[in-house]
Formats: C-alpha cells, sequence, structure tokens
C-alpha cells in the first residue's frame, strides 16, 4: 500500500523558514515522481515543487522559484521542501504526492499524481 506522510507544518512569521518531510512506504521510491502540492482556503490546487527520483529533476511554479527547494534522500525514501522567505499568500495545506514516472516532471507537477497524503497546514502570519 502506498502511503505518503507529512511533516513540519505549523506558523512562522513573514520571511521565516520552515522544512516540511513527506515518508513515502509502499512503492519503489526510485521509480517515483515526488510533489508538493498545496491548496489555500478558497483557491484552487497548485503544484508547487516536484522531483523525479529516477534522474533527480526538478520542477518549480513560478510563485515558489528562488524562495523554495525540493530535495530527495532516497536512502530514507524521504522527500523534503525547504521553504525560505516565506509570505502570507504561502499560507496553505500542503499536500505530498507520488505517482510513477510516466510523463515530464512538468506536466506531473501541474496535473496531479495518483496517491496523495493527508496534508500538513503552513501559516505565514505577516
Amino acid at each position: 500500500e502506498v502511503q505518503l506522510v507529512e511533516s513540519g507544518g505549523g506558523l512562522v512569521e513573514a520571511g521565516g523558514s520552515l522544512r516540511l518531510s513527506c515518508a513515502a512506504s509502499g512503492f519503489t521510491f526510485d521509480d517515483y515522481v515526488i510533489g508538493w502540492f498545496r491548496q489555500a482556503p478558497g483557491k484552487g490546487r497548485e503544484g508547487v515543487a516536484c522531483i523525479s527520483n529516477s534522474d533527480g529533476s526538478t520542477y518549480y511554479a513560478d510563485s515558489v522559484k528562488g524562495r523554495f527547494t525540493i530535495s530527495s534522500d532516497n536512502a530514507k525514501n524521504t522527500v523534503y521542501l525547504q521553504m525560505d522567505g516565506l509570505q502570507p499568500e504561502d499560507t496553505a495545506v500542503y499536500y505530498c504526492a507520488g505517482d510513477l514516472s510516466r510523463v515530464h516532471i512538468a506536466t506531473m507537477c501541474i496535473l496531479g499524481m495518483d496517491y496523495w497524503g493527508k496534508g500538513t497546514l503552513v501559516t505565514v502570519s505577516s
């Protein structure tokens, strides 16, 4: 059974940092693309950052480029999202998602994936 478990959310002031973790199990980690998506209250879901565990390629949404960094520890089956320079508009529930690498990583990061975690709340105060 595929499982994705997020951790690391919380409350932070504007300009601060948080690191989210996504612990994965139940599948061959190296074959998957893992991504972070977010959904703010009253807004649609947005693909924030994705990483291919097979070749290390990454994709970032324009809204987070230069501020967020996605990384993967294949030995620990864990993907991280380092978030720096957080702003109130980054407030959202952040979800970890994964799927077999089937199409270009940007497409997967925009359209979504088959497997999802339950999410972790990030709140940025002004």
